[in-house]
């Protein structure tokens, strides 16, 4: 176990949304030590800065203070400031998606292949604990398929990406991992822009998965299911929890006359920890960078989970049909 005086030097760059997220975990890891920030805008870095009691820095003086950073800025960004990072050699985390598109995909392996530090890719979800549990039990299962949602309304800040970009791929991701796999088959649809989309996935190993992203949903939905041959397995990723469904019997039952269905199986709940999933992500980061290891989430496992995005999202486009509004007397 890595103790406080193992600690190792970390920034952030960019401490919009989420960046100033990575800067409070960083403030509270016992092996990471906070040394300061840089953002565009300045006002937000001193902001930030401050409240960690820390520097708001510029990007070279930032760079040549730490042993890893975080790359929270938006997404067109995220080639140009990987490789001053790497120019740096200072570990590097990039918040998903790796990049925007995958022109640069196979500069940036060969740049991280040369490295001497660790590059690991922000896709969160494979950090919740419910998916660390879950991973544990799929090497039990034969699985036939998975279900997976993720659905909310619309965010209340601008965000560029889709929902197949922003949402979805978090469920790209976990699929690909849990099956260690990509997928063979890619079919999708869309609405509103993807807005709203829905994908169906075929593996070689005869296993689908049928995803839903949604900014249109008026209720915030995380869920992931799996049908075995042996179960049914319910993952909720806001509540961090597993239920595990075996032994199945339906049967008809007579009431007062009445005959009813009746569905009844044994449920089992595996403990999962309550921790949060950027502090788990982040110190799993912090403690590759201290050991010079191999990441949790590499940077193939970004590109891999972009690439599957990015077949949706073209396939779901061609799809896209603008909603329809339907008036009262129709």
């Amino acid at each position: 176990m890595i103790t406080e005086d193992d600690s190792i030097d970390v920034g952030v760059i960019g401490v919009g949304s989420m960046g100033r997220h990575h800067a409070r975990v960083y403030s509270e890891l016992p092996n990471a030590n906070l040394v300061g920030v840089f953002d565009v805008d300045d006002d937000q870095a001193q902001t930030v800065a401050a409240k960690h009691g820390v520097e708001a820095m510029d990007l070279d003086a930032l760079l040549g203070a730490v042993d890893a950073v975080s790359v929270v800025v938006p997404t067109q960004y995220h080639y140009d400031m990987a490789m001053q990072c790497l120019d740096a050699n200072v570990g590097t985390f990039i918040e998903k998606p790796v990049l925007g598109d995958l022109e640069r995909a196979d500069d940036l392996l060969s740049r991280v292949r040369l490295a001497d530090v660790p590059v690991q890719i922000g896709h969160i979800e494979r950090f919740n604990p419910a998916v660390t549990a879950l991973a544990e039990i799929v090497d039990e299962l034969s699985i036939v398929s998975i279900r997976a949602q993720r659905l909310g309304p619309p965010p209340g800040r601008e965000i560029d990406d889709s929902a197949v970009l922003d949402l979805m791929i978090h469920d790209i991701d976990v699929v690909c991992s849990l099956l260690d796999s990509v997928p063979s088959s890619v079919k999708s649809v869309g609405v509103d822009e993807n807005r709203h989309a829905s994908a169906l996935l075929e593996f070689d190993s005869g296993v689908m998965a049928s995803l839903t992203a949604s900014r249109k949903t008026q209720r915030k939905v995380r869920t992931l299911e799996i049908t075995a041959e042996e179960c049914f397995v319910e993952l909720d990723y806001i509540d961090q929890s597993i239920e595990i469904h075996r032994n199945s019997i339906p049967e008809y039952v007579e009431r007062n006359g009445d005959v009813r269905f009746k569905h009844e199986s044994i449920v089992e709940k595996p403990r999962v920890a309550n921790d949060e999933p950027l502090r788990c992500e982040l110190e799993s980061f912090v403690r590759t960078v201290d050991r010079n290891g191999v990441p949790e989430v590499t940077v193939q496992d970004g590109i891999d989970a972009l690439s599957v995005a990015l077949e949706i999202e073209a396939d779901a486009l061609e799809s896209d049909v603008a909603p329809r509004t339907v008036a009262a007397d129709d």
